[in-house]
């Protein structure tokens, strides 16, 4: 039998590969019966293990690395309790604009100047 023989390490790493997916597959088809379809459903069964492993992996890709950062500064808040300096998120934009807000907020002094200000607002518009 072809899949209880030892696998000779000398062999090219491509055919290892292909070696190690018939493998899988043999034992997906064993496992759920997949050697009882007809040709038609084993088709449908592998085009829709195909679709989900591939939606899968793009996935991964996709979104992986965005969590991994926010896991990063997750912790990294946890362990020094204040926002990470390292530029990881986006917790320099929210820095950046409350520093903007309070800029604006103390230009406008509210009892003094607000008449001013509203002028200056209309003339500008």
């Amino acid at each position: 039998m072809e899949y209880r023989t030892k696998e000779p390490e000398n062999l090219p790493l491509l055919q290892r590969f292909g070696r190690w997916l018939s493998l899988k597959q043999y034992q997906i088809e064993v496992t759920f019966g997949v050697y009882m379809f007809t040709p038609t459903e084993k088709f449908v069964f592998w085009s829709i293990v195909f679709l989900l492993s591939g939606l899968g992996c793009i996935a991964t890709i996709l979104y992986l690395p965005q969590h991994v950062l926010f896991i990063i500064n997750r912790a990294w808040f946890y362990v020094n309790g204040g926002e990470s300096n390292g530029g990881f998120g986006s917790s320099s934009v929210v820095a950046a604009a409350k520093n903007a807000l309070s800029l604006s907020v103390e230009s406008v002094d509210p009892i003094n100047n607000l008449a001013s200000a509203a002028t200056e607002t209309h003339r500008e518009l």
